[in-house]
């Protein structure tokens, strides 16, 4: 049930990214309830998977793997519209490329996504109940805010015109935010890596007296 419910999530992507770029504009004023029922879901399938006892490493992965491709393909998608700048989706694009690299390698041996952490603000910044909550919630109201600005100049541009200016202020401060965020929770999984393939030197033999 829980893979459904991914899967589904999955599915819901690309119906959001059909009305962004075909839908009318009266239209696409449900693509951002629609964004927030499809981040939602992310913490349902989670739940679903604890109750039911379904959690399995094929879970974990696939999760794992649908989130990045709905952060990645909506930020290319909105890049592409012109809605963020194109260097946003180049940096979320290569911190996940590489992050969920280490994850992965991680699982592989049987840990969990996030048990290679091993500092405390490390696992502070990377799986902290209020880290991992700030960055999904600014992440969604990120995506949000963005796909209900897209209709507003076709569906009110009087008001538009009047109001566009801090409502594209707002807008760049959150992906700015977005931005932050992602590095910094990405910057103690790379140095813990690094940290730990570094071959170590062997010790020097005790002088006998």
């Amino acid at each position: 049930m829980a893979n459904l419910i991914t899967l589904g999530r999955f599915l819901l992507l690309f119906l959001l990214v059909a009305s962004a770029y075909a839908a009318p504009p009266a239209w696409q004023m449900a693509n951002a309830p629609l964004l927030l029922f499809i981040i939602g879901l992310d913490g349902v399938d989670g739940y679903v998977a604890r109750r039911r006892n379904e959690t399995s490493v094929f879970g974990s992965i696939f999760d794992i793997a649908i989130d990045r491709v709905v952060e990645n393909v909506l930020w290319v998608v909105l890049a592409d519209l012109g809605l963020v700048p194109i260097w946003v989706a180049i940096v979320f694009i290569t911190r996940a490329s590489i992050v969920d690299s280490i994850r992965y390698a991680a699982i592989s041996r049987g840990e969990t996504p996030f048990g290679s952490i091993h500092s405390q603000l490390g696992r502070m910044l990377v799986s902290g109940r209020f880290m991992r909550a700030l960055y999904g919630a600014l992440k969604a109201v990120t995506f949000g805010w963005i796909f209900f600005l897209q209709p507003l100049p076709a569906l009110a541009p009087e008001s538009w015109a009047r109001f566009s200016e801090p409502a594209l202020w707002i807008a760049d401060l959150l992906i700015y935010a977005s931005v932050l965020v992602c590095l910094l929770r990405a910057l103690p999984v790379v140095l813990e890596f690094l940290s730990a393939a570094r071959p170590t030197r062997p010790s020097k033999p005790a002088r006998v007296a």
